[in-house]
This record gives structure tokens, C-alpha cells and sequence, in this order.
């Protein structure tokens, strides 16, 4: 359950969708006539347009953070650093026990967050490499297209991560402003030492580009120009909240941290019991705080729905500079439970109860139809994962609008759940058992098992520790058919299918196509 409270239709009654007609409308088609049509008589937001109340949609602030872990939060249990402000944000919204990212890995879970698609849907794997000749497809819809064709301003600042070529950064994918990283912040010719690279693909990386709208702003040379990441992504977000008081936005803050490299202002700096990483997540906390601040400051608070949540869980052979899953087995790179399973935190006053727990299962994947519900906006003319979770967030005791969930890793079907049962196929993974971690930023090894079929109860057994799949034939059998479901339509390289509704990724080749 997720409190208590009550679901409106007015969200089912305004929000509309192209998907009934004959033909799919390009990008540029559906966005001119969604904006055009300025749905509900031109005003955002099903406030307005469905209730005749003369108050603007809310604002959206979307913070994601990378490889941060499940316990990595006061409230999920965090030892050795606090989290005061998180904390707070709990203690007014509601926090997710069972959220999940879509994948355990930077791009392809990025991708997610903003389609509302798993990755392979959209054709994005793994984390996409400097020059990768592949991006999300120019085509593909994204929260911030959604919410600018109905009034919103959209600024993204902190990691992309879904394709460096120009075609494929933000300002081309919805966006109005962007300050940040185009992909993760060890892909550049420095080892983790901070030493230049001699070897692998850290020896063919170029400079680490900061790039400000399209262009390159300037190159982090160094570790130490790590340090200042999450200030400098937190004040052109204050800056944005700022200068947008008197209309809607949508603010999208993507914290390289806590990624190795981990970088850490001198402000926070030796800051807590924990260590650097501690430190780290602490000024991610001072982050959220601020942007917290900036928004009662211009008499925002009640009109702002606030997510937090991470990309993934940690990269745990980093040892002391990765997070914590908690009770859950695993870490980043995995379809077990402490690769995509996360910290997830929302805030919307009046209509998020405060205090509340949910248990039910939510994604990263729902965002994107939950804020078309909210906004009004129109869902993408193509077909998407997600599912729409305001009935979760006001606290609908029965609501249980996502009871299926398909753990994708790298185009692989590696498991499926529904409701507290998890079936996990067989296949070659990373692991983290049984082998050395690293220290002070340095990695440790994978082992590299290979892990048979099995039947986990979540509600009992969170830690997947015990199969029990000859006790529940039935089930098994229901998420088997599960899985074949999740194969025809999205394929599996594990069983080398081909799915039917595999979208193409955008490509370098294509720059400037339906632009």
C-alpha cells in the first residue's frame, strides 16, 4: 500500500493520445500539433483545464543521481553519513520501497527515464562511450518534449549520457538550457589514480568536455576539477528556478555523483564519519537542499512536484568510494535486486501525503506518462513501458498500477516479476561476490558466474538467497508466459529472439533527420 488518499480522473479524462489513429505522427508532427492544440483550451495542466481552478500545472524538479545505492539515504538506512534534507523530503512526500531504475547501467537507464521506455525498446545499451556512433533516436519523445508542448521552460543540467554527437544532446531532445557532462565522468584519458592513462579505452577517450548548450564550455583536465560538479550543476539550477518563477518548468538536475571518479567541494570535504563517499552524498544532500530552498524562496513549494531518485545501484568493486545496497544482493551492472532496485523520494504537497510508504512496485519508466497525466500533456503517438502512477502517489490504498516488471541487462531478458515473485533466467553475470573490492578509488575484479533459473519471494526473501521454484510450480509457470510476453515484444539475446517492437537508435549518420 502507499497511505492513503484518493485518485482523481481528471488526469484519465484530460490527458490524450495519438495512438488511436492510422498513422504515427513524426516528432515534429506530434509536437506542432500538441502544441498547437495547447490542449484543454491552451492552458497546462489538467488544474486548469479540467477543473477551471486558475492555478498553473505544477513544476516538475526531476533530481537523479548515479550509482547511488538503496542504502544510501538516511531514511533507507545510510551508516556513517546524513542526509538531513532527504530525510526531510521523506517526511513530507513519500518514499518507495520497491522502485525500480529500468537498468542497471548509466545510458540505458537514462534512456528509460526520459522515454518511459526500456531500453531495448529504444534500441540504447549499456553506457555509450565518447564518439559513439549511436544516440537516442532524434524521434523518440522525451518528458522534456512532452512538458514544453505544454508551456513548460526545461533546463537540464548535470550527466547526458545518451549520445555526444550534436543531433543527440539535450537542447535537440526538449530542452531549453543545458550545462553538464555528455557521458559519464571517468570516460576521459585520466586513470583513477588521477595519473594520464597509458592503456585501454581510457588511452583512446579525448578530454572530458563541459559542454553549455552545444557547445564545449571547457575541458575537465583534472581530479580536482571534479570537485566542483554538483555546486556548479546545483547553482544553474537555482539560477533556473530562478529566473522561471512566473511559469511552469521542468528542471532536470542529473548529478555525475556519486560515479566514480568521486569529487567532493572542499565545503564537505572530510564532512562525515564515513569517508569521501560519505562526503560526497552529503553535498548531493546540500544540493537538494538548496533547490528545496530556492523554491520556498519564490513561493513555489506547494506548486512543485519534487522526485529524487538514483540512475542505479552502486559499483561495488570500488569499495570504499561505492555506496551500499542494504539487504539486497548485488550491485550495479546486475538484474539482481541491488542493480536496479533505488532510492526513490517525491514531494507534491496536498496531493503526495506526507509521510507516506509505498510498496507497491514503480519505475523510472513512469514518470513520463504520470507527468503527461498531471499536465495534461499528450502521450507519445509510439509505444511506451510505462505506466501512469498518480493513483500511487495520492495514496489510493488499492492502487497497483504496475504489478509486472522486466529486468533487462544489455538487450538480455534476465528476469521477471510480478508482485512479490521474481523469476531470474539463466545467464553470465558480474558479480561482486567472493572478490576483493578496491580502495581509495581504485577498482577490484568482477567474478563472472554464471547463475542458474530461480524462483525468489521478494516479500520474504529480499536478499534472493533461496530459490523456490519446486514449491510454486504454478507461479513459475505464470512468469514464464510472463517472460515470453517481454521476448516477442522487446527480443532477448539470451534466448535469441527478436522482439516486434524494437525502435531504431538515433544514428550519426541521420544528423539532422526530422529536426
Amino acid at each position: 500500500m502507499c497511505g492513503s488518499g484518493r485518485i482523481s480522473a481528471d488526469a484519465d479524462r484530460c490527458c490524450t493520445s495519438f495512438r488511436g489513429t492510422d498513422v504515427t505522427p513524426t516528432r515534429r508532427e506530434f509536437l506542432q500539433r500538441t502544441g498547437l492544440a495547447g490542449l484543454c483550451l491552451g492552458t497546462p495542466g489538467w488544474l486548469a483545464a479540467c477543473e477551471g481552478v486558475a492555478r498553473r500545472s505544477p513544476n516538475v524538479v526531476l533530481i537523479f543521481t548515479d550509482d547511488q545505492g538503496y542504502a544510501d539515504v538516511g531514511v533507507y538506512g545510510a551508516e556513517g553519513f546524513t542526509t538531513p534534507h532527504l530525510d526531510g523530503l521523506a517526511a513530507q512526500g513519500m518514499r518507495f520501497t520497491d522502485f525500480y531504475a529500468s537498468e542497471a547501467v548509466c545510458s540505458a537507464s537514462r534512456a528509460s527515464l526520459l522515454t518511459g521506455c526500456y531500453a531495448p525498446r529504444v534500441s540504447i545499451r549499456g553506457a555509450l562511450t565518447p564518439g559513439a556512433q549511436v544516440g537516442l533516436n532524434p524521434e523518440e519523445i522525451t518528458i522534456a518534449d512532452l512538458l514544453r508542448g505544454v508551456g513548460y521552460a526545461t533546463g537540464a543540467f548535470g550527466k547526458w549520457h545518451l549520445g555526444d554527437d550534436p543531433q543527440f544532446l539535450p537542447l535537440q531532445q526538449g530542452f531549453d538550457q543545458y550545462l553538464g557532462l555528455p557521458y559519464s565522468n571517468d570516460m576521459w584519458p585520466v586513470d583513477y589514480d588521477g595519473t594520464p592513462a597509458t592503456s585501454g579505452n581510457k588511452l583512446r577517450w579525448p578530454p572530458l568536455p563541459l559542454i553549455e548548450g552545444n557547445e564545449v564550455l571547457e575541458i575537465v583536465d583534472e581530479l580536482a576539477d571534479q570537485d566542483q560538479l554538483t555546486t556548479r550543476y546545483t547553482e544553474r539550477a537555482l539560477d533556473f528556478i530562478d529566473r522561471n518563477a512566473e511559469s511552469p518548468f521542468f528542471l532536470y538536475l542529473a548529478h555525475s555523483m556519486p560515479h566514480v571518479p568521486l569529487g567532493v567541494s572542499e565545503k564537505y570535504r572530510g564532512h562525515s564519519e564515513q569517508g569521501m563517499y560519505g562526503d560526497v552524498i552529503e553535498e548531493i544532500d546540500w544540493s537538494v537542499g538548496q533547490v528545496l530552498a530556492a523554491l520556498d524562496r519564490n513561493g513555489l513549494a506547494e506548486d512543485t512536484l519534487v522526485i529524487f531518485t538514483s540512475d542505479n545501484g552502486p559499483w561495488l568493486n570500488f569499495g570504499n568510494h561505492a555506496g551500499s545496497t542494504g539487504p539486497l544482493r548485488e550491485g550495479k551492472g546486475t538484474a539482481f535486486e541491488g542493480g536496479p532496485r533505488v532510492p526513490a523520494i517525491m514531494r507534491w504537497p496536498g496531493r503526495i501525503p506526507p509521510a507516506a510508504v509505498c510498496e507497491r512496485m514503480a519505475s523510472t519508466l513512469d514518470v513520463l506518462p504520470t507527468l503527461a497525466a498531471i499536465t495534461g500533456a499528450a502521450l507519445p503517438p509510439q509505444p511506451i513501458d510505462g505506466v501512469n502512477i498518480l493513483a500511487l502517489l495520492e495514496g489510493q490504498p488499492d492502487a497497483n498500477p504496475r504489478n509486472v516488471f522486466w529486468f533487462y541487462y544489455a538487450a538480455e531478458l534476465r528476469g521477471v516479476r510480478e508482485g512479490k515473485w521474481k523469476r531470474v533466467f539463466e545467464h553470465r553475470t558480474r558479480s561482486y561476490v567472493g572478490v576483493e573490492p578496491g580502495m581509495d578509488g581504485l577498482p577490484g575484479p568482477y567474478a563472472q558466474p554464471t547463475v542458474p533459473t530461480a524462483l525468489y519471494d521478494l516479500e520474504n526473501d529480499i536478499g534472493e538467497t533461496t530459490d523456490v521454484s519446486d514449491l510454486h510450480p504454478d507461479v513459475v509457470r505464470r512468469l514464464d508466459e510472463i517472460a515470453e510476453v517481454a521476448r516477442a515484444t522487446l527480443g532477448d539475446r539470451l534466448t535469441g529472439r527478436e522482439g516486434a517492437e524494437v525502435r531504431a537508435p538515433g544514428r550519426k549518420s541521420l544528423a539532422g533527420a526530422g529536426r
